[in-house]
């Protein structure tokens, strides 16, 4: 079982970032995922959520109306597009994945890819 995100790097203020979770080794469309993040010394928080259809999302109040994350169940790929970046963005960004939409506790977990917003 694989989860591999990528896509992480330099932005500037106000710029787009798109990651991207490659999955492998499992029943990818049984599963919904869920994009994560760790700013250096601070909690990992929810970024935000899909379903296993990818018609339903979920985000953080932090990300809302910036973030946008989609599927392609076919290509066992998971999106989180990144606009309008702040310096507060900057984190490790992970995805996981649970057959529960809602779960407390994922399953999978990618290794993460480094996000910085700085000018």
């Amino acid at each position: 079982v694989q989860l591999q995100a990528s896509g992480g790097g330099l932005v500037q203020p106000g710029g787009s970032l798109r990651l991207s979770c490659a999955a492998s080794g499992f029943t990818f469309n049984n599963y919904a995922v869920g994009w994560f993040r760790q700013a250096p010394g601070k909690d990992r928080e929810s970024v935000g959520k899909v379903s296993l259809s990818g018609r339903t999302t979920y985000y953080s109040d932090s990300v809302k109306g910036r973030f946008i994350i989609s599927r392609e169940n076919a290509k066992n790929t998971v999106y989180l597009q990144m606009n309008s970046l702040k310096p507060e963005d900057t984190a490790i960004y992970y995805c996981a994945a649970d057959r529960n939409l809602h779960s407390a506790s994922y399953t999978y977990w990618g290794q993460g890819t480094l996000v910085t917003v700085s000018s």
